[in-house]
């Protein structure tokens, strides 16, 4: 069995791919099950962001208050 290690993306990477999925889900040719897969890749993009996001939020926080 080949398995892949998937690649951790960087914030920009994964809002532009959430934006991709949202353009697919516009695409009225999908079906029911199709959409709902595309719309839970895109969530998990978004959350994976969210994550991102929050770790620098903390880390700026951390080096802030170092500075005081």
């Amino acid at each position: 069995m080949n398995e892949k290690k998937e690649e951790k993306k960087d914030f920009e990477t994964l809002v532009e791919l959430s934006k991709k999925a949202l353009d697919h889900l516009n695409n009225q040719n999908l079906s029911l099950k199709e959409s709902m897969q595309i719309y839970k890749q895109g969530l998990q993009y978004l959350n994976e962001a969210q994550k991102l996001l929050e770790e620098a939020k903390l880390e700026y926080e951390i080096l802030n208050s170092n500075q005081e």
